[in-house]
């Protein structure tokens, strides 16, 4: 018999799928999004402009299938894929990063995400035993997988890792200052006297980029998640005014 429980931790809402490889299973209790409740979820993500933005760092093997069946379903709720990624953790575990446009999501988002996306995963069936389903925040000291998230988080310190060597070196870390046309700036912590300290590195390269957990970086996204916040409940009050002004 199959069984799914779902439990919200902080937040992620992490489900577990139980069954052998082959089997199929649903999520208890849960209710699919009707189309209607996802037209207006998208009225609400602006801006739309970087919603469908491609990323720049692509999974492979299992996290690959996985994120090809993800990303049209989070992109239909309005939100955007950061990253998937299995581990042996719980057993094992399928992480799902999501965020909104701005680069916020909140619990019920993620709760949201997990019903529509956890039916769409067992129907293709790519995990061949029990697995955790876990659909979280990208976290604090987030991957950067944009262009746009390279701007937003310009002025933070990032860790980077290049495909191939940028004259001799592979690995970066210093102060993200920015992009210019296919290249990004990182105003680098660990330069000799005299040279420069800022360097320009293609995207093209970029195997991987994260950001470093500092007291300013906090600061900055706890400013912004209560932004995020404040304005969705603005506008939510705006939807369930019983007396909205008529001009």
């Amino acid at each position: 018999m199959v069984r799914a429980n779902q439990e919200i931790l902080r937040s992620s809402l992490d489900e577990k799928r139980v069954g052998p490889s082959g089997t199929r299973s649903f999520g208890v209790g849960t209710e699919i999004s009707s189309p209607t409740n996802r037209r207006s979820q998208l009225r609400r993500t602006d801006p739309l402009t970087t919603r469908h933005e491609p990323r720049l760092i692509r999974e492979s093997g299992l996290d690959a299938r996985i994120a090809e069946l993800a990303e049209p379903v989070v992109e239909d709720l309005g939100y955007r894929l950061v990253r998937v990624k299995c581990s042996g953790r719980n057993g094992f575990t399928v992480q799902i990063m999501a965020e909104r446009p701005d680069g916020t999501i909140g619990v019920d988002d993620c709760e949201e995400i997990s019903r529509n996306l956890a039916p769409v995963i067992d129907a293709d069936d790519p995990v061949d035993r029990a697995y955790h389903l876990e659909v979280s925040s990208p976290g604090i000291d987030r991957p950067l997988v944009r262009r746009s998230d390279f701007e937003r988080w310009a002025g933070h310190v990032a860790k980077i890792e290049l495909s191939e060597g940028h004259d001799g070196r592979r690995r970066f870390r210093g102060i993200l200052v920015g992009i210019r046309d296919d290249v990004f700036g990182v105003r680098l912590d660990d330069v000799a006297a005299g040279a420069e300290d800022t360097v320009w590195l293609p995207f093209a390269l970029l195997s991987e980029a994260r950001l470093v957990m500092t007291d300013d970086l906090v600061a900055a996204s706890f400013k912004a998640a209560k932004k995020a916040q404040a304005e969705t409940s603005a506008e939510h009050e705006e939807d369930t005014d019983p007396n909205p002004s008529v001009h």
